[in-house]
């Protein structure tokens, strides 16, 4: 196995976790003293074992935003140690059991050798949100419209799936030869405005472009869903899977569950769903965001009143367009419903 040498700095934490702001993580009552990395677990897991709050990433590995940025920095095998007193996690080296100042912990830079950057614990599941970073597109209404365009096949047929070859118009030769085909999908409605916000368009497969001409051959090496005449060709996006720095909005988000993605009214744990927020609103790869349901209306006393919308779980943004974003569901005790409230913590 290929091995690299990282340089892991570890900046100075925070003040004591005393003296810490309100809005600072608390200790689990069960959090226990370490915990050993093992294939699987991600950040967000790891820090879940020991504080209430695993998004407040900053408080609980004692470092600073820019510090923890990159994600290659734990490994299965590492262990991780609870810091009782300054309410931080370290890696590979036990708290002293009584610092002689509270307010100061001095760590220095270390070298040690982990494995390729692949084998690297990601922040959240990568398996759950990879084929969004890739796949599953948002795009203005009509942006497909341009898009090159599937006008033809081999012996007339007009469904592809893998294997079969297909003749393409407007397919640009200086893009590359790698390519994904959609199909425009529902638009997607703004609850509040009515404004649409967007077409979610279906993935069907991938194509590999042979030769580039006014009509173009492509031949399809991947098939999700049948492939038809007029589907539309798009490049696929370079975005990374495991560089995600969990944090609150700086400002306040108040946004709506739109969709969830398979066409389902209810989503859970480890689930993507679409807010209808964007990047015109302040959201940004990385948010958390807390679910609401909205308070019912009920009748008491010949009168009626309006509960307080519950707070039942958190998302991670992982993918956001002008409009709208993708979110994991992180946590929940309740199902996820459309319409639901997704706002700053």
């Amino acid at each position: 196995m290929r091995k690299i040498i990282s340089l892991i700095c570890l900046l100075l934490p925070m003040l004591a976790f005393a003296a810490q702001p309100d809005d600072a993580p608390q200790l689990r009552s069960d959090a226990p003293d370490k915990h050993v990395v093992v294939k699987g677990d991600t950040l967000w897991d790891i820090s879940a074992k020991f504080f209430k709050d695993p998004w407040k990433w900053q408080y609980i590995w004692g470092m600073n935003k820019d510090a923890i940025k990159d994600p290659h920095w734990i490994y299965p095998g590492d262990v991780i140690y609870l810091d009782r007193i300054n309410g931080t996690l370290r890696i590979g080296q036990q708290p002293a059991a009584a610092p002689t100042d509270l307010n100061v912990v001095r760590l220095s830079p270390r070298a040690r050798e982990g494995d390729s950057s692949h084998d690297a614990v990601p922040t959240i599941p990568a398996d759950a949100i990879e084929p969004f970073l890739s796949q599953p597109l948002i795009v203005e209404n009509g942006a497909l419209n341009d898009a090159p365009t599937l006008i033809g096949a081999r012996e007339g047929r007009v469904m592809l799936g893998f294997g079969d070859i297909g003749f393409v118009k407007g397919l640009p030769a200086d893009k590359g030869n790698k390519w994904q085909l959609f199909r425009p999908g529902k638009s997607l409605i703004d609850p509040d405005t009515k404004e649409v916000l967007g077409v979610e368009a279906v993935y069907l497969g991938r194509a590999e472009a042979t030769d580039f001409a006014e009509v173009s051959t492509i031949a399809i090496t991947e098939s999700a869903q049948e492939i038809g005449i007029n589907d539309r060709l798009v490049l696929p996006s370079g975005d990374s899977v495991s560089s995600y720095l969990p944090r609150a909005p700086e400002s306040n988000i108040a946004a709506r569950v739109i969709s969830v993605y398979g066409g389902v009214s209810q989503a859970g744990q480890n689930t993507v769903i679409t807010l209808n927020k964007g990047k015109r609103d302040g959201l940004e790869v990385g948010h958390v965001l807390a679910l609401y349901h909205k308070g019912e209306a009920v009748k008491h006393g010949g009168k009626e009143f309006t509960l307080p919308d519950e707070r039942y779980g958190l998302t991670f943004v992982f993918r956001v367009f002008d409009k709208v974003s993708y979110a994991l569901v992180m946590q929940t005790r309740l199902p996820v419903q459309l319409l639901d409230n997704a706002q700053t913590p």
